[in-house]
């Protein structure tokens, strides 16, 4: 499940892991709630850690992103993005 909402400078989307349909018992154990904040010119992505009790935060650049995005669906080896 996921939330999307638009908010005054960044769009917030969050993760909500949930076990899947008609698993029964846990299966596993689940995961703290990814959030994504997305600005004009970055990209935050936080996770609450259990384990240290800290916020985990990730800052990607929105060329990071792009290039994030391209690696997901291209085979193993080296890339570069041309840039317009």
């Amino acid at each position: 499940m996921f939330t999307i909402e638009h908010e005054f400078d960044a769009t917030v989307i969050t993760l909500v892991d949930e076990l899947p349909r008609g698993s029964g018992a846990a299966t596993r154990p689940l995961n703290e709630d990814v959030v994504i904040q997305s600005f004009d010119d970055r990209v935050i992505i936080e996770q609450y850690d259990p384990d240290t009790g800290e916020l985990a935060q990730i800052v990607l650049t929105i060329e990071q992103l792009d290039e994030l995005r391209a690696a997901l669906n291209l085979p193993e080896g080296n890339y570069r993005l041309e840039r317009r």
